[in-house]
């Protein structure tokens, strides 16, 4: 899913994460919390996008909604590596593979 380079920025973010906040309990639990966060602002940036509310209108754009949706992307690969005892790569390619032959399966 990311590239060599991608997974060490992920790291990276993962390191000063862990020496701003500590690596505990609480901590993990609020960086799984956070993509409940992001997952929320893909759905307001949808709803802008669609102008759904008809009180706002359109206020966001679908490039809006692609940028969300990497925030939740990288906010989930944060939070896996911060709980992972394998290699995220690894489990990432795993479970496409899984979803994968699961699709083909129903066809």
């Amino acid at each position: 899913m990311l590239e060599p380079d991608q997974w060490k920025t992920i790291y990276r973010l993962v390191g000063w994460l862990d020496r701003e906040n500590g690596r505990s309990q609480e901590e993990i639990s609020l960086r799984l919390l956070k993509l409940a966060e992001e997952v929320g602002e893909v759905s307001q940036a949808w709803i802008g996008a669609t102008g759904q509310n008809p009180r706002k209108g359109i206020t966001h754009s679908r490039s809006d909604v692609c940028d969300e949706l990497v925030d939740v992307i990288v906010t989930a690969a944060v939070a896996l590596v911060s709980i992972a005892d394998g290699n995220p790569d690894d489990m990432v390619a795993e479970k496409l593979a899984k979803i994968e032959a699961r699709s083909q399966a129903a066809t």
